[in-house]
């Protein structure tokens, strides 16, 4: 446990108690905590986590932008709702990852279970995307996801990220509740896919 931890951990709850709370704020708090997760996680030897750290500093540059322009005059995010093809290309594209990052990590790299770390990043991209795209569904993605890291974490001796997780499991469960899509008048009639 280190002081880099601790305030890594501190900023990645604040960022996503914002996040649920549609807050434009989440951005920079969500880059600087990344920012902190990239050196914890290579020091852990965590490759695919650092890695993700990274992806995730462009997903919050790209996340902050868009947000920006589909912000209502009251500085709230519309959510929407995907469709089911949608979720299903992007769980594809998550399960080809994981299996693409689990080969190059377990042929180049001494992380020590391969697998869980490509698994557990691919689902990551895949959960950010979605939010960065406000589907209410990242909120779902990411309660499995968070729960699968906090044993990951315990495992590698991480504890207060570990906790954290557990709170980011928490907070996705309070930001499903709180992201329910708007229906438009019109669209009140017509059913959803």
């Amino acid at each position: 446990m280190s002081l880099i931890e601790i305030l890594g951990a501190v900023l990645s709850a604040l960022a996503v108690w914002l996040t649920s709370r549609r807050s434009m704020i989440c951005w920079p708090v969500s880059l600087a905590a990344a920012g902190l997760y990239s050196w914890i996680f290579l020091q852990a030897r965590l490759y695919a986590d650092a890695g993700l750290q990274i992806a995730f500093c462009l997903y919050v540059i790209y996340g902050w932008q868009h947000w920006r322009q589909m912000a209502k005059p009251d500085g709230r995010i519309h959510v929407r709702r995907p469709t089911r093809p949608t979720l299903l290309k992007g769980l594809l594209c998550g399960a080809t990852g994981s299996a693409v990052w689990a080969f190059v990590l377990a042929r180049f790299t001494n992380d020590p279970t391969p697998i869980t770390d490509a698994t557990l990043t691919a689902c990551s991209i895949l959960a950010q995307y979605w939010d960065t795209m406000r589907y209410r569904e990242t909120w779902l993605l990411w309660i499995v996801v968070d729960s699968a890291y906090v044993a990951l974490f315990i495992s590698r001796g991480l504890y207060p990220t570990a906790v954290l997780y557990a709170g980011f499991v928490v907070l996705a469960a309070n930001g499903y509740r709180l992201w329910k899509p708007e229906i438009s008048a019109g669209a009140a009639s017509s059913p959803q896919p």
